[in-house]
């Protein structure tokens, strides 16, 4: 009997344990924080030459209305979405006032498409190309938040409002350290219009694309607003020091900054014993500069010594140049693992960059530095576990190579001609 009731307790358990297993948990129990929605703000040009019909038969404001139509219905519920234009509203001749007509339409936020459709329908083409002081006020919209943030500018032309030159905006909008970038695409561009937009959308690392049919702007407007809700690893901004004492201290991750040109700049990390330091540095040339330039990625001692360096150099076929260094930290012969242990390594990072007369040197140029810390090499078949990432391992086996190769055939040369002679 007493078998019977213990049975039966234990079956009553374990139902009951299934049961709480099973049950639903209530809504955010478990769940992991929410991730900050992304903040998209399509920025349109108005002016009168959105007039032209020359894109698939019809006007180009008729093509960016029916392709904005079809991208907010497409458009992911985690993205937070606005429109901005510029050129929409002042008719008149007075270049002043109307480079300042630029306002948002449909502020950033959830989306209601019906309501930005409706704002849409309302766009007729009126007046100038304000592109500046449009990028400051969409760079306004956006504020706030931890998530990534795009701008897709739409136009058909260049900016018509200089001096406020729209390129200089974006290299100041980067310089903050925000993290927006600036997507452009041209209407039927030509060769200025080209030149203005890629270069808007270089200093932000954003795209540039020339639009030929409605399709194609369509198209690319859904693939950049589907690209923020899908967005990769977002840098931190941080700023390096002059020297190594006072530079910031970085972890593991990807960063970025701004150095001026020729200019050297320090960064901080820590390498415990047992791991390897990989760090990567790129350095984008966002406007004109004189061919032959180079970058330094440079790991040395708190005192000065200089550990293991990687130098690339460029003249002028591209606009990115990076460099890379690995340094692998023996392992201590005790195990106590605590901070105390760690090395801290100076990473300077150096470039010979440098412009025309003509050209703003400020803000400077924009860096990239990635920085990774993982277990050191144990095996012999990795490069680092001998200090090939010194450098001068890798020359003196390569001349202890070529001596050898040198050897054996200055003996092979002259045991032939002793044969030659014997003959």
């Amino acid at each position: 009997m007493i078998t019977r009731k213990r049975l039966a307790a234990g079956v009553c358990g374990l139902l009951a344990a299934m049961t709480l297993a099973l049950a639903p948990t209530p809504a955010g129990a478990d769940e992991p924080d929410a991730k900050p929605s992304p903040k998209v703000e399509l920025t349109l040009d108005v002016s009168g030459s959105m007039r032209a019909r020359d894109i698939d038969g019809q006007s180009r404001m008729a093509a960016a209305k029916q392709a904005f139509n079809e991208v907010l219905d497409a458009v992911p519920d985690e993205v937070q979405l606005g429109i901005r234009t510029l050129g929409a509203n002042y008719h008149g001749e007075d270049r002043k006032v109307g480079c300042k007509d630029t306002r948002q339409l449909y502020p950033v936020g959830p989306l209601n498409r019906t309501e930005a459709k409706t704002a849409v329908a309302t766009l007729s083409p009126t007046g100038w190309t304000p592109i500046g002081p449009a990028l400051l006020g969409a760079a306004d919209d956006l504020k706030g938040g931890d998530g990534s943030r795009r701008i897709v500018l739409i136009t058909d032309g260049e900016d018509t409002c200089a001096p406020l030159d729209p390129c200089q905006v974006a290299r100041d909008i980067a310089a903050k350290g925000i993290h927006l970038t600036v997507d452009t695409l041209g209407l039927l561009p030509d060769a200025k219009t080209r030149n203005q937009l890629s270069c808007i959308a270089e200093a932000t690392g954003g795209t540039y694309t020339s639009v030929q049919h409605t399709k194609e702007l369509r198209d690319r407007v859904h693939q950049l607003v589907d690209r923020a809700a899908r967005p990769v690893v977002t840098p931190v901004a941080t700023e390096g020091a002059q020297q190594c004492a006072g530079a910031p201290k970085l972890k593991p991750g990807l960063y970025t900054d701004r150095e001026k040109f020729a200019e050297h700049r320090w960064y901080q990390v820590d390498v415990r014993p047992g791991q390897e330091l990989r760090a990567s540095v790129s350095i984008a040339a966002d406007r004109a500069v004189n061919n032959d330039y180079g970058v330094l990625l440079r790991a040395s001692t708190v005192h000065g010594r200089e550990i293991v360096r990687g130098a690339e150099a460029g003249d002028g076929r591209t606009d990115v140049i990076s460099s890379g260094l690995r340094y692998p930290k023996a392992s201590s012969a005790s195990s106590d693992d605590d901070e105390s242990a760690a090395e801290t390594v100076c990473l300077q990072v150096s470039n010979s960059f440098s412009a025309p007369a003509s050209v703003k040197t400020d803000p400077g140029l924009p860096v990239e530095l990635t920085v990774d810390l993982v277990d050191g090499p144990d095996d012999a078949s990795d490069a680092a576990f001998f200090g090939l990432g010194h450098g001068w391992w890798l020359l003196v086996s390569l001349a202890l190579t070529g001596l050898i190769a040198g050897l054996l055939w200055g003996w092979i040369s002259r045991w032939r001609v002793t044969v030659w002679r014997t003959n």
